[in-house]
């Protein structure tokens, strides 16, 4: 009985780490391809980086990103977010301290939504 006990202790972890192995595709910010704008980023601040466009547009990868082929062009929402993305740097580099602080990003405009906020909420009616 503790046989099998130590056994199935012993195989668990193994059969969640194949489980895991499998189920993913190839990690797309190991080795980025195509990048115009991000190119100087690691794969860790590419990681962050694109977290932050989900957070801010409230979408996931495929939105920007054709699925399985992160570095196709085909999504014409990808070349729009690389326009965006030299619009937020030309604005941030404006400022003094442009180039160390960031004072505009995907979330200033978008809070969460795919089309920017031109305008303010309208008024509650009373």
């Amino acid at each position: 009985m503790r046989l099998l006990l130590a056994v199935a202790l012993l195989l668990v972890p193994v059969c969640l780490s194949a489980q895991e192995k499998g189920g993913k595709g190839p990690n797309p910010f190991s080795t980025p391809k195509n990048l115009k704008i991000l190119t100087g980023d690691t794969p860790e601040q590419l990681q962050m980086t694109m977290r932050a466009f989900t957070v801010a547009l409230g979408q996931r990868c495929n939105f920007c990103h054709v699925q399985g082929d992160f570095a196709s062009d085909d999504n014409p929402k990808k070349e729009t977010a690389r326009h965006m993305l030299a619009l937020a740097r030309e604005i941030n580099g404006k400022f003094p301290d442009g180039a160390t602080v960031r004072h505009v990003s995907c979330y200033t405009c978008h809070r969460g939504a795919t089309t920017p906020a031109t305008e303010p909420p309208a008024a509650p009616a009373q």
